[in-house]
Order: structure tokens, then C-alpha cells, then sequence
């Protein structure tokens, strides 16, 4: 669909080329319409090269989700990398099909919308989170929540969502980078909410994205996948797909660290294991489906 922010866009540019201009000046109306024009064909332009579309829930909510090519990488982390922890071996080949992801976690406007819809089987409540906004991501939801609300989408749009893979979020993160963040080897109060750098988590899209264009990879919170937790990869999925049985079956995967983790949390290798049944103000999720 249409970039709802494409107007947006087109007076931002207009703002700008006035600001470039002296006062006294008289601008021909044509210029303006030619800067418009030049905003369209470039929208054009990255509609054929970047696979992406904005899923519309209704009430004025999109979702934003960006297909990410398939290819092959090393997941993991290598034995020299600081803060390595063991879980993050032994480095190993994935081959990961192409698949879309939401640019950003989701946010609680998003959330609103859906889990007002009918249950398939659990019960939302519209409004979990412990910081309210609606541009804030959602948090305080169980795995079970999230993947109710990637059930009730599914419905909704005809389009199977669902939690991405450990795989698919690690290959998604790097973006085709093998330092430990996708900025480089380290973060900074600009590149990520971490550490309680602000205290709580922030507004989607406040920090520089990644090569794939997604927002939030690194901090802000926790994204829940769709795996099971294992204590290391000896075994893992080669093909992108979902790890499921555990001799832990309580406990899944957590991804990309929060607002209130520790740098070193937030690297692009970092796992974490956790009950499912808990529920967080630094906990949230995105959403993923396949591309074909």
C-alpha cells in the first residue's frame, strides 16, 4: 500500500527548499510542483527496489513491514568477541529464505486496534503497558499474548504473522554485519535506548535504523521469537526456521535488550532465556510472515 507518509515527506521537502530561499524572492507555484513530483518519483523508485508494504488495521494503524532478502550468515558470536557469553555458540552457518518483519516493535496504538478484535484464544487487554503512548511500544504482554495478537492478525488480513525465528531476528539485526551491533562495535545514547539512558522505553524510530531500514534492533525492548530456549546452538535449525522442542518447556527466547540492559545485552548475538508466563515493561515484540 501507499506510504501514509508520503505527504508528510513532500512538505517537509517543500519546508525545506523554502528555507533556502531569501524572503524577498518570488517563487514561481511550478517549482513546488516539480519538487513534488521529484518526491513522487523517488517513492516510485523504492517501491520497485525495496519490497515493503504498510498493513492497515483500520482506525487510521499501519504496520510497516520490510521484506529482508535471503542469503546466508554466521550466527552466533565468535570466542573473542567481549561479553561473549556461552549460549551464543558454536558459530554456525544459517541459510535464511527471504521473510518480512515490522520495521518497528509494535507499538501500543498497533496492539489497541487488535486486541479489540474477537479472540481466537486468549484475551487481550487493550492497554497493558506500564508507559503509555502511543507510539511507545507495547509491553507488560506474555508469549502467549503475542502470539494471540499474531493470530488475530492473521485473521484480520489473510496474511499468516507470527513471532519471527532466533534466526531470522539475528539475520534481520545485522543487516549483513558481523560486528556486535549494527552501528559497529559499540553504542552510544544515540544510537539505542539502553541502559536507562531516558529511564523508559522511547517513541519507535527515535534512533538511526539499520541497513534493512528496521528501527529498535538494539535496546528499547526485548523482542520476543518464537523459539524455545536451548542452552547453545549444537543442533540448532541450518534453515532459518523456529527451534521447537526443549527439555525447558517453560522457557523461550528474548532478543535485543531494552531500555534498562546493559550494552552488552543489547549485541546483535545476545540471547536470553525466560519464563513465558512473565510479562514486563521491558518486554515486547514485532511481528514476521513469509514473503511468498
Amino acid at each position: 500500500g501507499q506510504d501514509p507518509r508520503f505527504h508528510t515527506d513532500v512538505e517537509r521537502l517543500i519546508k525545506g527548499l523554502k528555507s533556502l530561499i531569501p524572503g524577498s524572492a518570488v517563487v514561481p507555484t511550478y517549482f513546488f510542483r516539480e519538487a513534488e513530483k521529484w518526491v513522487q518519483s523517488y517513492e516510485d523508485y523504492h517501491r520497485k527496489t525495496v519490497v515493503d508494504f504498510y498493513e492497515d488495521l483500520g482506525h487510521g494503524v499501519f504496520i510497516h513491514m520490510i521484506e529482508i532478502p535471503g542469503g546466508k550468515f554466521l550466527m552466533g558470536s565468535p570466542a573473542n568477541e567481549h561479553n561473549r557469553q556461552k549460549s551464543e555458540g558454536p558459530l554456525h552457518k544459517v541459510r535464511v529464505p527471504p521473510f518480512l518483519i515490522g520495521e518497528t516493535p509494535i507499538t501500543q496504538a498497533q496492539w489497541a486496534v487488535i486486541a479489540q478484535q474477537p479472540k481466537i484464544r486468549r484475551t487481550l487487554h487493550p492497554f497493558p503497558s506500564k508507559f503509555t503512548g502511543d507510539l511507545l511500544p507495547v509491553e507488560q504482554i506474555q508469549w502467549a499474548e503475542a502470539v494471540e495478537f499474531c493470530n488475530r492478525l492473521s485473521r484480520h488480513t489473510g496474511c499468516q504473522y507470527r513471532l519471527p525465528s532466533e534466526s531470522e531476528w539475528e539475520y534481520a539485526c545485522r543487516a549483513g554485519i558481523e560486528e556486535p551491533f549494527y552501528c559497529g562495535e559499540f553504542l552510544d545514547a544515540g544510537t539505542a535506548n539502553y541502559g536507562k539512558n531516558i529511564g523508559q522505553s522511547s517513541e519507535i524510530g527515535n534512533y538511526p535504523p539499520n541497513a534493512f531500514g528496521l528501527y529498535d534492533m538494539h535496546g528499547n525492548v526485548w523482542e520476543w521469537c518464537r523459539d524455545r530456549w536451548h542452552k547453545n546452538y549444537k543442533g540448532a535449525p541450518a534453515d532459518g526456521s523456529g527451534w521447537g522442542k526443549s527439555c525447558i518447556k517453560s522457557q523461550v527466547v528474548l532478543r535485543g535488550g531494552s531500555w534498562n540492559s546493559a550494552e552488552s545485552s543489547c549485541r546483535s548475538a545476545s540471547r536470553f532465556r525466560i519464563n513465558l508466563n512473565l510479562s514486563l515493561s521491558t518486554i515486547g515484540f514485532r511481528v514476521s510472515c513469509s514473503s511468498t
